[in-house]
């Protein structure tokens, strides 16, 4: 069996260096660049840069420029003071303003500065909700490889699986012709055969589209073929309070609600300042001229330099202040019941999802010995197989038992290292 087994692996190294070599940190690579809710949320971010301006926080004046022309046609009578009658059908009068205007806000209860913090703390906000996204697919495409890892694993499991029933069968037909064995024994391990060959090809099915899978999560074409590492490493040595000191810190649910409170304050501070007078300063120079068809004037033309000052302060608005303000001051308290909600609920994750990586680590130790005594176990079945001194039945069973241990070998070393990135996609600190 086990030149079987060698000649197998052989011929399967030799078919999967036609592929590409995908690595996990490639395929990160590959996602960071190209996955598509990664690009958006760095848009979203690009938007929220624009808007930390001067001018979007009210700081600044307004200079705008205008320009007004009004004419009418108009059938007119005037009656003079000393009794003189003037008429004129058709009267026409027209008149044109233009200059340039300037407005500008010179102190509002101090809300302008509160906006702009608020800007600055929504870019924030930007930030990490693009961390929060870059975790999530980095995660999901560590996830989706080590998934194809051990898809990779189970099918060289099924194809030494029907190697060895290739070789029962072999075994039954030649048992068969010199009169040893029944027919019934080589139709048993030719049923077993035709098994093995429908399970590899459902594996080779569920292998392909996790591909296609993985390509999408790249954002790349989902036709591209490639091949992944033949084992995965899982570290061992995480700590839990060492995560959860990091998820503190770095957890980006728990950064966005620190984030979201202190937009709520800034909030409160613009609520405030309805209570302080607003007082803004507007200057402009404006030209104008009209013309008239009936009156003293005829023409008019002026020029020059406009300046003021304009100042308002809310004195009574029914109550809507004191309500507005309570409003603000709830939705503080309930950013605050949001941050503890959340560093509770990612902490109960971190501890579960350790319990997890814990037992985890065991089933690896374990399956890795449990495939080592099926496989002993299946050499000596196979010996004595030859020999003729042990049923199909038991060979079939022996056979079964190395596929199966094999099979919770590679899910307990997968299981492994997806509680690994679970572990450090909550820390946030998702590093290879």
């Amino acid at each position: 069996m086990r030149f079987y087994l060698y000649t197998f692996f052989c011929f399967f190294t030799i078919l999967c260096s036609a592929q590409e070599l995908l690595t996990v940190e490639d395929a990160v690579a590959t996602a960071l660049k190209n996955n598509y809710d990664i690009k958006l949320s760095a848009n979203d971010l690009k938007i929220d840069e624009q808007n930390v301006s001067l001018a979007n926080a009210g700081l600044l004046p307004n200079l705008y420029g205008s320009l007004s022309q009004n004419n009418n046609i108009q059938n007119s009578k005037q009656v003079r003071t000393d009794g003189t009658v003037q008429e004129l059908e058709n009267a026409k009068n027209n008149s044109l303003s233009y200059g340039v205007n300037l407005g500008w806000t010179i102190f509002d209860g101090f809300r302008m500065f509160a906006r702009y913090d608020q800007l600055k703390t929504l870019e924030k906000l930007g930030e990490t909700e693009l961390k929060f996204t870059i975790l999530t697919r980095v995660s999901d495409v560590m996830g989706t490889y080590f998934d194809l890892v051990q898809q990779q694993q189970m099918l060289k499991a099924l194809d030494t699986a029907i190697v060895i029933s290739n070789q029962r069968v072999t075994t039954a037909d030649n048992r068969f012709k010199i009169g040893k064995a029944a027919k019934l024994e080589v139709l048993n391990a030719q049923v077993d055969l035709n098994t093995d060959q429908t399970n590899f090809l459902r594996q080779k099915e569920l292998y392909q589209n996790t591909k296609t899978f993985l390509n999408e999560l790249m954002a790349r074409d989902l036709a591209t073929d490639f091949k992944v590492a033949d084992s995965v490493v899982t570290d061992d040595n995480l700590k839990l309070v060492d995560l959860m000191g990091l998820a503190e810190q770095q957890n980006p649910q728990i950064q966005i609600a620190l984030i979201n409170k202190r937009i709520a304050e800034l909030n409160l501070k613009q609520v405030k300042s309805a209570r302080y007078p607003q007082i803004g300063v507007t200057t402009g120079y404006v030209f104008t001229d009209s013309e008239s068809s009936l009156g003293f004037a005829r023409t008019n033309n002026s020029r020059g330099l406009n300046y003021g000052v304009t100042a308002s302060i809310n004195i009574f608005n029914g109550f809507l202040q004191k309500r507005n303000e309570k409003i603000a001051k709830i939705q503080i308290e309930s950013n605050d019941l949001l941050i503890k909600q959340q560093t509770q609920s990612i902490n109960s994750q971190l501890m579960a999802a350790y319990q997890t990586y814990l037992t985890n680590i065991e089933l690896v130790e374990l399956e890795a010995r449990n495939v080592q005594i099926a496989e002993q176990n299946l050499d000596i079945t196979m010996e004595k197989y030859r020999i003729g001194t042990i049923t199909t039945l038991e060979v079939r069973t022996a056979q079964l038992n190395f596929v199966n241990a094999a099979a919770r070998n590679f899910t307990a070393q997968y299981n492994a290292k997806i509680s690994e990135v679970t572990l450090r996609e909550l820390a946030g600190n998702l590093t290879f």
